[in-house]
């Protein structure tokens, strides 16, 4: 077995610090989340989280993928308020994009 070449030294310390820092924000949430309180304010905040996260992850992809991504995702909420399978949204906002961007949108 070989040592890496010094060049790669710098990514295997970089990966290996994010890896500290993702275990000790998971670690330093829970030992905080032991300590506040849970009271119906905090609740409320907590249970707001998910939505929150996932409108933060796909509107930069909307604004960067024009309106087609912008449809799409319309036809997979509506499909999602209709029939509640989370299957039937993606595959119909996928077939929604697809056909968009097939006709040149």
């Amino acid at each position: 077995m070989t040592l890496p070449d010094p060049g790669t030294w710098g990514a295997i310390l970089a990966i290996a610090a994010m890896a500290v820092a993702t275990y000790l924000c998971r670690i330093a949430g829970v030992g905080l989340m032991s300590v506040i309180p849970l009271t119906p304010h905090v609740r409320r905040g907590l249970a707001a989280l998910p939505g929150s996260i996932v409108v933060a992850t796909v509107l930069p992809l909307i604004e960067r993928l024009g309106w087609a991504a912008a449809v799409a995702l319309l036809v997979a909420i509506g499909t999602m308020i209709l029939r509640r399978s989370e299957l039937l949204a993606l595959l119909t906002g996928m077939a929604a994009i697809s056909a968009l961007r097939a006709f040149g949108f």
